[in-house]
């Protein structure tokens, strides 16, 4: 313990405030249970007597150090900003710092992370998706760390999920261009090896279209990691065939962006040419020009819903083995905008007083 430890303790923040090391304490700890006049009282004591509390000590002696872990695919884009962002607000106002760290869509390497996590004593963790590796399951149970997982939803699920289901977001969308009589759709995914998210969308996407009898010819599947350049690569070279799709299904926001980038390069009119469709809704997917159709996946919500979850399980003691420890699912959206429309050689045959069908209707 320093010198500065040995005179700025709790005891000299509750003297200044006014209150018992215990308020302070539960100021620190567990913010939500005291009133908003004692908690301005308590904070302005601390910022003014400078005090500094050792979490490290606090772990060492087995008590919570406050500190909840959340690990990503990827902070690039726009993919997870909004739950990130949620997520961390909720877990600020609730009295617990975040940890944040990035695995590449590598299972492998989002368990060294964990194992770094948890040798950083953070009191509980949460994780994207469903797949996660064997050893990362072992790992959680045998040091029963309360965990969740985010973004899908499977009440089925190893670990209680904080999310929506991501095949009815695929479906959805397929359903969307169905409905707007469009025949040849192309689907332009990442990898899903490691990836339950796009696997799902993508399964349940070729799930609709074949049940309405349109096949995808293999040289309409085409992958692209979420990243402008590839994508658009990608979504080129599917412009480019000679039998070119008439609608493009894109496995998120971002590939969709690099579609309708590709296809502005080729002089084509969006949806007079190409429809495009992408899934999430992230920011920035209405002010584009034209706006993008996508199924909104409520993220902030997800974030904030699932932080208040893993926190509850801490504070509660509950582990994910435990029973009673439920997930939660937010249902999915169609959000029709500018990117969509009837297929041009459905379009030129329809008569004059014919109206575009209701986008919203058909789902």
């Amino acid at each position: 313990m320093n010198r500065r430890d040995e005179t700025i303790n709790i005891h000299k923040v509750a003297s200044a405030a006014g209150v018992s090391p215990a308020t302070v304490s539960r100021v620190m700890n567990h913010p939500q249970m005291v009133g908003a006049e004692t908690r301005r009282k308590v904070t302005d004591a601390i910022r003014e007597t400078g005090y500094i509390r050792n979490r490290a000590a606090q772990a060492m002696h087995g008590r919570r150090s406050a500190t909840i872990g959340l690990i990503v695919p990827t902070v690039d884009y726009a993919i997870f900003a909004s739950l990130v962002q949620s997520f961390g607000d909720k877990a600020d106002e609730l009295g617990f710092t975040l940890l944040l760290a990035s695995h590449g869509y590598d299972l492998g390497r989002e368990y060294q992370i964990l194992r770094k996590f948890l040798e950083h004593r953070v009191d509980g963790v949460a994780l994207i998706g469903l797949d996660h590796t064997e050893d990362s399951f072992a790992l959680l149970a045998s040091q029963r760390t309360p965990a969740i997982a985010v973004w899908n939803h499977d009440p089925a699920s190893r670990l209680p999920s904080v999310g929506a289901r991501n095949a009815e977001a695929g479906a959805v969308a397929a359903r969307h261009l169905v409905a707007l009589g469009h025949r040849r759709v192309a689907l332009l995914f990442p990898p899903d090896t490691e990836n339950d998210r796009a696997r799902l969308r993508r399964s349940a996407v070729l799930s609709v279209l074949d049940a309405a009898g349109i096949e995808v010819p293999p040289e309409y599947h085409a992958t692209s990691y979420y990243d402008i350049a590839p994508a658009k690569a990608a979504a080129t070279r599917l412009l480019d065939l000679d039998r070119p799709p008439t609608a493009i299904l894109c496995g998120n926001d971002v590939i969709a962006r690099a579609a309708i980038y590709a296809a502005a390069a080729r002089g084509l009119s969006i949806p007079g040419d190409i429809s495009i469709v992408g899934i999430g809704d992230f920011q920035g997917s209405a002010d584009m020009v034209p706006a993008l159709t996508t199924v909104r996946i409520p993220a902030t919500r997800i974030g904030a819903e699932a932080a208040t979850r893993l926190i509850d399980m801490i504070v509660s003691d509950h582990h994910p083995e435990d029973t009673g420890v439920g997930g939660c699912e937010f249902p999915v959206e169609l959000v029709p905008r500018d990117t969509t429309d009837v297929p041009k050689e459905a379009s030129e045959r329809k008569e004059p007083t014919q109206g575009r069908p209701s986008t919203v209707d058909s789902v």
